[in-house]
């Protein structure tokens, strides 16, 4: 119950789905958890459900629109000013599209590339100050399975994810001098908010096509990144965790 003890994180897309989990699962191992959420009704509500499930204000909901500069640095001041600084952060924040190459606009090719890869680094780049003051951190930055292997669609998803998983490499190699470790998680499907506004013919051949022949709770993730975070990870820095049943194993 004490892996996170003493630690604040940061967590992405915290209103709900994946991010909603991993603050849950954070809060239940010691840490003070900072949501950060364009959903600013939601963010508030998951916060108000973790501080009333652990009988102590330990989560808060910020605004944040991860491609926004000025919300990161608000929301970093957020984690400093209520809860004391920053050892944590979960780039979790992102967004799907099943387009293909021809078929993406270019409005639609940045707005993933700015949620999904330009909110990644900007996370990094205002959380890692925070981080330095404290002597150290750990930076989870969720990728996915479309970051490791292609597919027929998915153009501007898989070029967003395959740059966080290089970008995950190269921040590694950069900060391990500073004690922060960085790391990024590969999940299949997961079922979330997310998913369930994908069309189930493209999901499903992924779900079957995986060994295990199930989509994960959002839980299955969030437990692979309390790892990442927590010291027992001590020694871990730019890897990859792949949560996919098996999927890129076959």
């Amino acid at each position: 119950m004490d892996r996170l003890k003493g630690k604040v994180a940061l967590i992405s897309g915290g209103a709900r789905g994946q991010g909603a989990a991993e603050g849950r699962l954070f809060a239940a191992e010691g840490a003070k958890v900072v949501l950060g959420d364009v959903l600013d009704a939601e963010a508030a509500r998951t916060a108000e459900e973790i501080n009333a499930r652990t009988g102590a204000r330990v989560a808060l909901g910020v605004h944040l629109d991860v491609t926004r500069a000025a919300d990161w640095r608000a929301a970093v001041e957020s984690c400093t000013r209520e809860f004391g600084g920053l050892d944590i952060l979960v780039n979790n924040a992102g967004i799907a599209d099943v387009r293909g190459v021809e078929e993406t606009s270019e409005e639609q090719w940045d707005s993933v590339i700015n949620i999904n890869q330009k909110g990644v680094w900007l996370g990094m780049k205002f959380a890692i100050p925070a981080m330095r003051k404290r002597g150290g951190g750990s930076i989870v930055n969720i990728s996915s399975i479309y970051g490791i292997i292609g597919s027929p669609g998915s153009a501007a998803y898989h070029a967003s994810k395959g740059a966080v998983r290089l970008l995950t490499k190269a921040a590694a190699a950069q900060y391990a001098a500073d004690k922060i470790r960085v790391n990024s998680v590969h999940p299949g499907v997961i079922l979330t908010p997310m998913t369930d506004t994908a069309p189930r013919e493209q999901l499903q051949p992924v779900i079957d096509k995986a060994p295990m022949k199930r989509a994960a709770q959002p839980e299955e993730v969030g437990w692979c990144v309390v790892f990442l975070a927590s010291d027992e990870a001590s020694f871990v820095t730019g890897a990859e965790l792949v949560v996919d049943g098996g999927y890129t194993a076959v």
